[in-house]
């Protein structure tokens, strides 16, 4: 057999190299690709999305708060300091103006923060069990907060950080 007909190998220490190498590529176009104006974006989208939908259930019509709501407040939710009609109204209200705010990117670092709090308030004192939810509720307006908005914003378009 002459050397034409030998099969190449490689040594092992080169063959990882390569493959470090083509991983490494990939990364790099994973960085280009998902940048953080992209990922901004979609987490701004994500969490208003869950924030609004659950502000929804709180109210009929444009924001009229539901008798129903103010009974979760009373029965369920139970916070401490507020008044189940206040408890009800705030987060309805909030639950809807942050959201909105986010989707826009208008005032994000402080939407994201305003809605950081009231997870924080479910997860103390609503539902300390759900705090798998509300950890990744948590990263990603911890993300939000401290990145902010990217430039598909209107906090971009007006100059705000």
């Amino acid at each position: 057999m002459n050397h034409h007909t030998q099969p190449m190998t490689v040594p092992p220490a080169a063959a990882k190299d390569g493959l470090r190498a083509r991983w490494n590529t990939a990364a790099a176009w994973l960085e280009r690709i998902v940048s953080h104006n992209l990922l901004a974006l979609a987490c701004r989208l994500s969490i208003a999305a869950i924030f609004f939908y659950s502000g929804r259930t709180k109210v009929e019509g444009l924001l009229m708060v539901t008798d129903g709501a103010v009974e979760l407040f009373r029965t369920e939710y139970k916070l401490p300091l507020l008044s189940p009609e206040l408890g009800a109204h705030l987060a309805a209200y909030a639950e809807h103006l942050f959201p909105l705010l986010l989707v826009l990117g208008l005032f994000t670092r402080l939407s994201a923060l305003a809605l950081l709090g009231m997870t924080l308030v479910i997860q103390l004192f609503v539902y300390p069990d759900a705090w798998p939810t509300h950890l990744s509720w948590a990263a990603i307006l911890l993300y939000i907060a401290g990145r902010g908005a990217g430039v598909l914003s209107m906090d971009r378009a007006l100059g705000i950080r």
